[in-house]
């Protein structure tokens, strides 16, 4: 049962608000001054605080500094009697969740202290997922309460005792392949070794060689010097090859024999250099039907899938959502100094319907861009991106909303189609315009209209 304690002068007031929240079975304390508050605190965890900013020959606001410097986490919606809005705003920047004027009704009453508890409750999960799992968390916020969390987290764990053991990571793009890759490094006896990570998508396949494996003096035309490659530079720790589905068959052969004899050769080179080093692949390929197309070696995929690790989209495991969008809400909210306390039930919502093509990575960007562009203290649906705050309208295979018009219907799904073929590319451009089949000036020129 949630403790909320009442701070007003009135004693009708108090008794008021007691009856109103007690009936919705919440354990109610009251007091008329900040002493009595301030004993009552010592003596009892609180959840939330209901603080008049009026109480009499006291000032709240002082009062409210107290609070918020005894307990920076604590919950204050602040309740001003005269409607002042420079007081209200000066509580809001000393901290407070809300304010309410007086008079207020019960059912507004209600709804706010409501939004407020379930706030603090995710706040909690949050502080509890970092304290409990702290060495994980350090690397990678592995935030969540799904089962399919729980498995990935179990996982880690286990294949991270065993630093010689290979590890392919599947899932979309987004799902946070790379993270869990340096959660596994980070947890392991190789922690303080390098962790190297490359895109074996971005790079053409004369190069990707070159930086794997290195070059000597004179390998090429440009080769003024020899130069280590990754797998040197990562020797005693992990190397992460993230799309390895993208990597060339030939380049492919020469991976496998580096997995079977543990050494690499620099182009251009002629002695074997022994590595020690773990190797963690990445790809948001189905590499079995990459195989039966000839596009990617069994014998290679079967020396990779030692240890598989799959990690489900986003839209999978809905209940992680209002966690994962509560924390980078935190990180944002503090990194541009803005006073988000929370998320409105409606903006929460929409965010665990939406179906988030882009997954975690999409989640994280549209808070960051929220916190860039509004200020709190709720995030709401009217700051969400169009495609997530109408996500609740109609299902996604339901009948479009014929109320638009036709140009405007055209915009929006184009729009939208854009936004998912940039987010499952990782903003690649090139690549996202051969997904969309259509040239890259075309695509940029989109981008352009709709202000990406």
């Amino acid at each position: 049962m949630e403790t909320i304690l009442i701070v007003d002068d009135e004693a009708f007031i108090r008794e008021n608000t007691e009856r109103i929240l007690g009936a919705g079975g919440y354990q109610v304390l009251a007091a008329a001054g900040g002493a009595a508050a301030l004993e009552l605190l010592a003596d009892h965890e609180v959840d939330l605080v209901l603080l008049d900013l009026n109480l009499g020959n006291e000032d709240g606001l002082e009062l409210l500094k107290t609070l918020k410097r005894e307990d920076p986490e604590l919950l204050v919606i602040v309740i001003t009697g005269y409607g002042s809005v420079e007081s209200a705003v000066a509580a809001l920047k000393l901290g407070a969740y809300h304010y309410m004027k007086k008079p207020f009704k019960a059912d507004a009453l209600r709804v706010i202290v409501k939004l407020a508890l379930q706030t603090q409750t995710l706040k909690r999960e949050v502080r509890n997922l970092r304290r409990g799992d702290l060495a994980l968390f350090e690397t990678v916020p592995m935030v969540g309460a799904s089962r399919a969390l729980r498995e990935i987290t179990d996982q880690v764990r286990e294949v991270a005792r065993f630093p010689a053991s290979t590890v392919l990571i599947s899932g979309e793009s987004g799902t946070g392949k790379e993270l869990v890759a340096r959660a596994i490094h980070h947890l392991s006896e190789r922690r303080e070794a390098p962790f190297v990570a490359i895109n074996c998508a971005s790079m053409p396949e004369a190069l990707l060689e070159s930086e794997l494996f290195g070059h000597e003096k004179g390998a090429f035309t440009d080769a003024r010097q020899r130069k280590p490659g990754l797998f040197e530079e990562a020797n005693r720790g992990t190397i992460f090859l993230d799309e390895i589905g993208e990597m060339a068959i030939a380049s492919q052969a020469k991976l496998l024999r580096v997995l079977e004899e543990r050494a690499i050769r620099r182009v251009g080179g002629t002695r074997s250099i022994a590595i020690d080093v773990r190797v963690v692949a990445a790809s948001n390929r189905d590499l079995q039907e990459a195989i039966g197309a000839g596009r990617f070696r069994e014998d290679l995929f079967y020396r990779l899938n030692v240890f598989p690790i799959r990690i489900p989209p986003l839209r999978d495991r809905r209940e992680d959502i209002p966690l994962l969008a509560t924390f980078y809400l935190e990180r944002y909210s503090r990194s541009f100094s803005r006073n988000f306390q929370g998320i409105s039930p409606e903006a929460l919502a929409r965010l665990t319907e939406y179906r988030w093509p882009g997954n975690i990575r999409e989640l994280k960007n549209v808070i960051e861009r929220i916190c860039i562009m509004h200020d709190g203290p709720l995030l709401t649906a009217a700051q969400l991106p169009v495609e997530i705050a109408g996500s609740g309208a109609a299902p996604a295979d339901g009948p479009p909303d014929l109320s638009l018009g036709l140009a405007a219907a055209l915009d929006r799904f184009e729009r939208q189609l854009i936004d998912t073929a940039l987010a499952r590319c990782d903003n690649n451009v090139v690549r996202a315009a051969r997904l969309l089949g259509i040239p890259r000036s075309t695509l940029r020129y989109k981008m352009a209209r709709f202000g990406r």
